[in-house]
């Protein structure tokens, strides 16, 4: 298949797991009318950390996805996965059955995976011997079961393959995926990523990092990107998936479309363990290869969805790339961070933050940057402030920059049949 030949990739169903919903609908509702979903943490006792503070998925049922005896042998970053594939699987009117299953793929992924599971079998080794380690432990604990899972849920029997990078993990399964599908190795892929890591040892190390938030008594006003007073991210947890198909094979269906996928950037910055490089190079470049891929001019975009963690270095750093590629249709721009809203989902954020992103162009909507109150002289561009905004948007970029200096862009265009 020549570079003419590549086939047109299309967005046909979304699915959620967020701290603001338990539904792509709930999480759209909530971010579009600037809710916060960071709360104090519940599922252990922070009183000896710094950071005490989370976006958890709260009032889920695994029951709703799966049986008991399952839920019984799925990591909880499995079971958010699970659910977000269904919702996503339901959400395009996907009949699994008419499928051509060798066409039918998956490829999702997680920051860390299975990290629970890993702390309670070494609990239970400790305490009650190696023969009490459940014999489920690798396949709950490993990454890529997730993509099996949901493979074997569906009979998808197509490319099946896991992402691990870091924060950047959903936008290059999203990215991988798109790819598969445009160069004819697949019909149809599910995916995105899933992550669970509130746990009091994660929690220890981020905290040992400096690198989250320590606004404890006011946590929904920790996660302020962009805005002068920030002081580190906010953790979060729970899963975005996507449904992809080939145009032709939505069409086929008449399947309806939530936006066109038309470009993917993948950088390294080759500089730093966490930190990202001071220039905006890597991400620059993320962006500016995003942009060639979807054969589209800077001044086409009107939105992006940014990486936009909070911390002082990120924000920063992401605001200098972004000036890099656009240049003075760089203030032209709309600029928001869903992670206002939602902290950061890590392995799950380019998932959640890819379908806040298709969303804002399906319904002519852009999600606010809540918290923004004290503008930041190093951060001088549009962040869509406070409130959502009404506005049409031809074509839009998602970013998702993660530890080891990897990033990955993904541009979305308004789907024009």
């Amino acid at each position: 298949m020549t570079l003419l030949e590549k086939r047109r990739v299309v967005v046909t169903g979304l699915g959620a797991l967020t701290p603001v919903g338990n539904s792509a609908e709930e999480y759209w509702a909530a971010i579009t009318q600037g809710r916060s979903g960071i709360a104090p943490i519940t599922k252990f006792d922070p009183k000896d950390l710094p950071t005490r503070i989370a976006g958890e998925v709260r009032d889920f049922d695994p029951l709703k996805w799966v049986d008991k005896k399952e839920a019984r042998r799925l990591d909880p970053y499995l079971k958010y996965a699970i659910a977000c594939a269904a919702m996503a699987v339901e959400d395009a009117a996907l009949n699994v059955e008419k499928i051509e299953r060798t066409r039918f793929g998956v490829l999702v992924g997680s920051g860390i995976g299975g990290i629970t599971t890993l702390l309670d079998s070494h609990k239970d080794l400790l305490e009650k011997g190696p023969d009490r380690v459940s014999p489920f432990f690798i396949p709950m604990l490993i990454v890529n079961m997730a993509s099996g899972l949901i493979s074997m849920r569906y009979g998808a029997k197509g490319p099946n393959s896991a992402v691990v990078t870091a924060c950047a993990t959903g936008n290059h399964a999203i990215g991988d995926a798109f790819k598969i599908i445009q160069r004819g190795d697949a019909d149809v892929m599910i995916a995105g990523g899933a992550e669970a890591i509130i746990t009091e040892l994660t929690f220890a190390g981020f905290c040992q990092m400096k690198a989250m938030s320590t606004r404890n008594d006011e946590p929904t006003r920790a996660s302020r990107p962009f805005d002068a007073g920030r002081d580190g991210f906010v953790c979060s947890e729970g899963g975005g998936l996507v449904i992809l198909e080939s145009l032709e094979h939505a069409l086929t269906r008449d399947a309806r479309i939530y936006a066109e996928v038309v470009g993917y950037g993948m950088t390294s910055d080759a500089y730093h363990m966490t930190a990202p490089d001071p220039e905006g190079d890597g991400a620059a470049r993320c962006m500016a290869e995003a942009l060639r891929d979807a054969a589209v001019a800077p001044t086409d975009v009107g939105y992006i969805n940014a990486h936009g963690t909070s911390t002082p270095y990120n924000d920063k750093f992401e605001t200098i790339g972004i000036k890099r590629v656009f240049g003075p249709h760089a203030k032209k721009l709309a600029v928001s961070s869903t992670k206002s809203m939602v902290g950061h989902l890590l392995g799950a954020a380019g998932g959640v933050e890819a379908i806040a992103t298709i969303l804002a162009i399906h319904h002519g909507i852009l999600p606010p940057t809540i918290n923004y109150e004290t503008p930041d002289p190093d951060c001088d561009l549009d962040y869509v402030p406070n409130q959502a905004r009404k506005q049409e948007v031809e074509v839009a970029l998602s970013n998702a920059f993660g530890f080891g200096g990897t990033n990955a862009t993904l541009a979305f265009r308004r789907f024009r049949g």
